[in-house]
């Protein structure tokens, strides 16, 4: 018996009068076989490239390889729940996922759905994964600076809004930390970082995630994880994915910077994938199309011209090499797409120069042409004067100790390379890289021994805030540097460095504390 309620009867004839009639078409097929994340589907004739499927327990895949009687799908969750005879629905549908301000803060999978144990996303509009990347005319000139903080990166190899420059180097070299030291940086400018986690393991991510709440502007990070237990169709489109939440803020006028890690995991899935859905392999056993799948992706960053908003994005991917072997086929085919890369080095890494970056192999093909002007100004020629540093230490190893000009290089070159050094997840802001800069320069750091130059670099940040405060502000509100302030900096960084004198150290073993044919170190 019905309940003899007016409102009831109101809300069901609702129901009723909204339920669609008539005759509808389904595009049906049925499972032939599967394994490994991946379905042959037969009976799907109409499905298009890139089509989202729908198996009848609510899983869905998309269908990446078409063949006259089979279709390769790509599943996006987990298959244990799926056999062989299973039905396959076509949806006409690409895949989307969910962009927005409440993207913001939250760790969520390719797909947009939450894994930070937190409520649904609240935004509705969504975007494809697979966008074109903007074209010639609606792009501007790469000229505005990215400061990571990082003052290797800063003052040798500065980076540019818009910009896609590799991190590339041995595994546990210290590659993403660079990265989520570059967005750490970012709590205080107005750019919008987003990582994508591909293949990586949970612990890692972990530390990733905790360095970004408790030392960056989490509540301006978006935190893409495919890892390593993830479907592989997750981890292939991840990139994408990460892309196109990042393009939302970049089509916006806002600016956007996207850490990959890693592409060399993202190109195994691919591997995987196709070797599954029986494409040929070719150069080492990765399908010929692999080069095409990272350029259309990294195609994507850019800085847009004035009429579309002045937006940017960034893009900061990582590849691991193979015993530094960067002539791999994937660490060179990214090499060629990038605008320039940041090479690590497991034997700088070993000896303690951290960030590893080898100086020698890495190149910023924007450079000075978007590093802050009195950045420029100050690093003058230290990168000349390093890269000298370096060869004469090389001729030097084995010869007696120098005199005159070759000496005071190598002092000078030893006290460069103790301030390259960097804590992690510790970047500096301007004002101290342009302290740094010109106490490097100026001499004021020769009469030094090298192990108070690392005490030097650690107080420095606190001595400029306290003793030049005025040109910290001057320096932070019009990124210039007049003679006054340069004074009060020289003034407070003197009495620092005078502070830390007394710290005795054998010149000599300043100058060829890295050389382990010298000093009977291991390599």
């Amino acid at each position: 018996m019905l309940p003899d309620d007016p409102d009831w009867r109101i809300a069901a004839r609702h129901a009723i009068e909204n339920v669609p009639l008539g005759p509808r078409t389904e595009h049906k097929g049925r499972v032939e076989e599967i394994s490994d994340g991946v379905a042959m589907i037969s009976g799907l004739r109409d499905v298009r490239l890139d089509e989202v499927l729908r198996f009848q327990g609510g899983q869905i895949g998309f269908a990446r390889v078409l063949d006259p009687d089979l279709i390769g799908c790509v599943l996006l969750d987990a298959a244990t729940e799926i056999e062989a005879g299973d039905a396959v629905f076509g949806t006409g549908e690409i895949i989307q996922v969910p962009v927005g301000d409440a993207l913001l803060g939250r760790i969520v999978d390719p797909l947009g759905r939450p894994l930070d144990d937190k409520d649904e996303l609240s935004t509705t509009e969504r975007m494809p994964i697979e966008r074109p990347a903007p074209s010639i005319i609606e792009r501007d000139l790469v000229t505005e600076p990215v400061q990571t903080g990082m003052l290797v990166v800063d003052t040798l190899f500065a980076l540019g809004r818009g910009q896609r420059e590799l991190i590339v180097g041995d595994h546990s070299t210290g590659k993403t930390t660079l990265a989520i030291d570059a967005m750490i940086a970012q709590h205080a400018s107005d750019m919008i970082c987003i990582y994508v986690a591909v293949g990586q393991k949970t612990s890692s991510v972990r530390r990733a995630i905790d360095a970004l709440q408790s030392e960056g502007a989490f509540e301006r990070c978006i935190v893409l994880v495919a890892g390593s237990a993830s479907a592989p169709g997750l981890q292939w489109i991840a990139p994408y994915a990460g892309m196109t939440m990042a393009e939302y803020f970049r089509d916006q006028g806002k600016h956007a910077l996207v850490v990959i890690d890693d592409l060399s995991k993202h190109a195994a899935t691919h591997r995987e994938i196709a070797l599954l859905t029986r494409q040929s392999p070719g150069r080492e056993a990765y399908p010929g199309d692999v080069f095409y799948i990272h350029a259309r992706l990294l195609e994507r960053a850019a800085k847009l011209s004035k009429d579309l908003g002045g937006g940017s994005l960034t893009a900061l991917p990582i590849a691991e090499t193979d015993a530094g072997n960067l002539s791999a086929f994937i660490p060179t085919n990214l090499i060629s797409i990038t605008d320039g890369q940041i090479v690590l080095d497991s034997a700088l890494f070993h000896q303690g120069q951290k960030p590893a970056v080898d100086v020698g192999l890495s190149v910023s093909r924007v450079g000075g042409k978007t590093q802050a002007p009195i950045l420029r100004e100050a690093a003058g020629s230290l990168r000349l004067d390093y890269a000298q540093f370096l060869e004469l230490e090389v001729f030097t190893r084995f010869g007696g100790m120098p005199e005159g000009r070759v000496r005071q290089q190598l002092t000078r070159g030893a006290r460069i390379r103790e301030a390259l050094k960097q804590s992690q997840h510790s970047p500096f802001r301007l004002v101290d890289e342009v302290a740094l800069l010109i106490a490097v320069q100026s001499g004021l750091l020769d009469p030094l021994p090298v192990s108070a130059v690392t005490a030097f670099r650690e107080r420095l940040p606190a001595i400029l805030d306290s003793d030049a405060a005025e040109s910290v502000r001057v320096i932070s509100e019009t990124g210039n540097l007049d003679e006054a302030a340069r004074a009060m900096l020289i003034a407070a960084m003197t009495g620092l460095a005078s502070s830390l004198s007394a710290i005795k150290n054998d010149t000599s073993h300043d100058i060829v504390s890295h050389n382990p044919e010298r000093t009977g170190e291991k390599a």
